[in-house]
């Protein structure tokens, strides 16, 4: 799954995070992310999990199951990435047709 390796890096690279940082909110270690990102190794069910909680994304998206338009966020805080997931969802939500 050459796709899940490249779409982790894409967006940990986007998030400005290093293998290490990733690591240590997974309790893994480097190497391990190295390897998912190299396409030597799969996650776990919990790791992928923990992943899409990170980046705010679909373990479908993880997995190339889901296709979608990304948005440039690089330069951003952490902070001002998690507005701008907030705005997303809520507008999201909003064009919803009623008692879906």
């Amino acid at each position: 799954m050459v796709d899940f390796g490249n779409r982790l890096k894409t967006l940990r690279i986007s998030n400005s995070m290093t293998q290490s940082e990733l690591a240590a909110q997974l309790n893994i270690t480097k190497s391990v992310i190295s390897a998912y990102e190299t396409g030597a190794r799969l996650p776990s069910y919990s790791v992928l999990i923990g992943l899409a909680e990170i980046f705010h994304v679909t373990t479908d998206y993880l997995l190339g199951v889901e296709k979608r338009n990304e948005l440039d966020l690089s330069g951003l805080s952490y902070e001002e990435k998690e507005a701008m997931f907030q705005l997303v969802q809520a507008i999201k939500h909003r064009s919803r047709p009623p008692f879906q």
